[in-house]
């Protein structure tokens, strides 16, 4: 039935407010003439060396990436792309992905050491937090909402690959073996789905999360040509995905669609992250130009979506 209010002209604050609430759900670019998807440089070539990657955002929009000026640098950079030394890691170690958890502190995957470094940003002290021998070279890092850490661990020599479980204690546990070569690795905006890419196999697995590992292993995507590297994924749970070689970051839906690529101006993207004023800015790592390069998108980023949730 119809209300008998209907074709009451309402005022004029809750006439912006009814029209807003019907477009939200389409979108923040509906209010917004950018261009989206579209890569432009933010730094210079040859501020980070070869190994530029793990790139992640802090509450301020700040770029952490990995081998500014010189391996084993952590550098950071702001949004208007001028970077400085954040600090350097101690014992020749080398980091490759980063995360914060909840509470602020950074987490980088060090390969050299195999350890997952602690990282206190006020203080920039750095302590080893999770260490296993086991390990062949912790590359990327997730985390999900309940601040367990996740890390893909290849063996680039023999194209295999495992994954750890990382507790709030530093505890590390082998979850999976027997795979190809681990790299990208991220966890669904729900906390209850794990994903991980093979470089070499070109593959994209999702596991469900369990209380203490994993379980259901199941292909979710399988391209035909390039590798991967990292992939983040945005609020609605579509995964961003590098494709090393290829130049682009493929854009993934929950049930394995590609919705689109994007061209990020280098044929070797390592990393991306979301960041930026209301989350719709990736930043991507790129190893061709040894640079940061952004690109606006429709949705905002999950681990943005966390900084959110503690102001």
């Amino acid at each position: 039935m119809l209300n008998s209010n209907f074709h009451r002209p309402l005022p004029r604050v809750q006439f912006v407010v009814s029209v807003l609430s019907v477009l939200l759900p389409f979108g923040e670019s509906a209010f917004a003439d950018e261009k989206l998807f579209v890569a432009e440089p933010l730094t210079q070539p040859k501020e980070f060396t070869g190994g530029i990657e793990g790139p992640q955002c802090d509450g301020a929009g700040n770029i952490y990436a990995v081998n500014f000026k010189a391996e084993g640098i952590i550098g950071k950079v702001t949004p208007q792309g001028k970077g400085e030394v954040f600090v350097e890691l101690p014992n020749k170690s080398v980091g490759n992905g980063i995360v914060f958890d909840l509470s602020g502190a950074m987490f980088i995957a060090d390969y050299v050491n195999h350890n997952v470094l602690k990282v206190d940003l006020a203080t920039k002290k750095i302590s080893v937090f999770a260490h296993h021998d086991g390990m062949n070279q912790p590359n990327d890092l997730a985390i999900g909402p309940d601040d367990v850490l996740w890390a893909s661990d290849p063996n680039w020599g023999k194209s295999t690959g495992q994954l750890w479980r990382i507790d709030r204690q530093g505890k590390v546990t082998k979850v999976a073996s027997d795979m190809g070569t681990t790299n990208g690795i991220e966890v669904s905006p729900d906390g209850k789905t794990l994903y991980v890419n093979e470089s070499v196999q070109r593959g994209i697995w999702a596991f469900t999360i369990t209380a203490d590992g994993l379980k259901d292993k199941r292909l979710l995507k399988q391209f035909p040509d390039h590798g991967f590297d990292g992939m983040r994924c945005d609020i609605d749970g579509n995964l961003y995905v590098t494709r090393h070689g290829k130049g682009t970051v493929a854009v993934v839906s929950p049930k394995g669609e590609v919705l689109r690529e994007v061209d990020v101006l280098g044929k070797m993207p390592s990393n991306l992250c979301f960041g930026g004023p209301d989350g719709r800015t990736v930043y991507v790592t790129e190893v061709e130009h040894t640079r940061l390069v952004k690109f606006r998108v429709d949705r905002p980023g999950l681990a943005w979506q966390r900084w959110q949730k503690k102001k």
